[in-house]
């Protein structure tokens, strides 16, 4: 059986394709050519529409859509946000960049933005509105940037059981639930630690930094956080966050969560914000299957001597197979495993830097 994934580029979006019968992965059709795609949202199951949030800085962000699985695209009118009342406080009401889409059980489409908005369409992405009880929460207004100068919404969490519960991560703005599909809000960082604040403020939720937050499929009160200063877990849908320590580094950007097994997860550490590099020059992934009391460290297949590569938060994917896994590097390294990681396959080592990997 033929798979297809897409890999999100500094130079356009690649279409890679696993077919067992020609030996595993390979590359495909490549589109936007030249153009910074910053996230992919593969059709759903069965085909439908698929988009491409592209970043073109001087010209700005584009939405393009695809009916025909990448065949063919065509531009839509990107999130865009109302008038900026005079005198506003917080960062410019401006689209910087769509860093997360995500697709609802009811087909509905979220994307989550720098500055830190959320966007939601009922129209397969033709119009957009701003979610604005998030948008006007009072502490939206306490949220600052890490890598970037503004705060951003990169993880857009949906219960399958039920749509209308989100869970979004956000950098530097903690996590934010909501029960009614978007209708309010409440901070759900609780148990976080931000250990870049004073000791005082350390705890405050409106101020963590998450670099992802993924769910479990089998469970989705089960969720794992790759945190600025650490790895979160949380089993009652993010009321509650507990630390566990993978080995070598709680420092990382990017985690998968096994669909069918909720105790299973994958991590990448790093040495933090003064070098941003795997520790001691080599790549490893982190595995766990018991909800992260113990790790299995993965090195095979990857490399172990003078490697920089840095995986970005949407740069590792899993299957829902829970056995195959993508994982592209900021040096535009692609690696994949059928084994779940304990062995890796370097499947090209020339691509552009790689911001996103998804399965379709």
């Amino acid at each position: 059986m033929i798979t297809t994934a897409w890999a999100a580029t500094r130079k356009g979006l690649f279409e890679l394709r696993h077919d067992p019968a020609l030996g595993g992965w390979s590359i495909g059709r490549h589109s936007f050519v030249g153009d910074p795609v910053s996230m992919v949202l593969p059709p759903p199951a069965g085909g439908g529409r698929m988009f491409a949030a592209l970043n073109l800085g001087h010209f700005g962000c584009k939405l393009q859509a695809s009916d025909d699985g990448g065949a063919t695209w065509r531009e839509l009118a990107a999130p865009a946000f109302p008038e900026q009342p005079e005198g506003a406080e917080g960062p410019a009401w401006k689209l910087q960049q769509i860093w997360a889409m995500e697709r609802g059980g009811d087909g509905r489409l979220w994307a989550g933005t720098i500055p830190g908005a959320l966007f939601v369409s009922d129209d397969q992405g033709e119009t957009w509105q701003l979610v604005e009880p998030l948008w006007h929460k009072p502490e939206r207004l306490g949220w600052f940037g890490g890598g970037y100068d503004a705060p951003g919404i990169h993880s857009i969490n949906i219960d399958p059981r039920d749509p209308r519960r989100l869970l979004l991560g956000i950098s530097c703005g903690g996590a934010w639930r909501s029960d009614d599909g978007g209708a309010t809000w409440r901070i759900s960082a609780k148990g976080m630690r931000a250990d870049f604040l004073p000791p005082e403020q350390q705890g405050e939720e409106n101020t963590q930094d998450p670099h992802r937050i993924v769910a479990s499929a089998a469970d989705p009160d089960v969720l794992w956080c790759q945190h600025h200063n650490g790895v979160w877990r949380s089993v009652d849908g993010g009321a509650h966050w507990d630390e566990i320590k993978p080995p070598l580094s709680g420092f990382g950007f990017a985690v998968a969560a096994h669909a069918g097994d909720a105790d299973t997860a994958w991590f990448v550490p790093g040495v933090k914000d003064e070098k941003r590099l795997p520790v001691d020059g080599a790549l490893v992934v982190n595995r766990t299957r018991d909800g992260g009391k113990t790790f299995e460290t993965l090195r095979q297949g990857l490399p172990q001597s003078h490697c920089y590569d840095l995986i970005y938060r949407h740069g590792l994917a899993a299957h829902d197979d829970g056995r195959r896994l993508l994982m592209g590097s900021t040096t535009g390294n692609l690696w994949a495993t059928e084994d779940a990681g304990d062995r890796w396959q370097l499947v090209s080592a020339h691509l552009p830097p790689i911001y996103a990997v998804r399965f379709g």
